[in-house]
């Protein structure tokens, strides 16, 4: 099975940037990728940034112009940079590796223990 692994969180400043980092352990023939997401205390775990099918990027509302996905260090590898860092951002920021159930794959999505980000003054 595929397991992603986060690093790169910390505390930092508002208007601080800070890059995640989620690689995938193991190795399968199946198709997969890899999206971002996040959950602070009281709410519900929710999308961050992740790539569509067809290739493009997409991003939630309050993250746009601030975030941006990118792949390194081949494809099992997804960044993610985070610029003009608010409050608001803090969250236990999670990655996601969803293998699609074709080509006789068993369908199956795995998520990382997480890493902590914390904005503050």
């Amino acid at each position: 099975e595929v397991q992603p692994v986060e690093s790169g969180g910390g505390s930092v400043q508002p208007g601080g940037s800070l890059r995640l980092s989620c690689a995938a352990s193991g190795y399968t023939y199946c198709y997969y990728d890899m999206s971002w997401y996040r959950q602070s205390p009281g709410k519900e775990r929710e999308f961050v940034s992740g790539f569509d099918p067809d290739g493009s990027e997409r991003y939630a509302e309050s993250v746009k112009g601030r975030f941006t996905i990118s792949q390194g260090g081949g494809k099992n590898t997804l960044y993610l940079q985070m610029n003009s860092l608010k409050p608001e951002d803090t969250a236990m920021y999670y990655c996601k590796t969803r293998v699609y159930g074709d080509r006789g794959c068993p369908g199956y999505s795995s998520w990382g223990q997480g890493t902590q980000v914390t904005v503050s003054s």
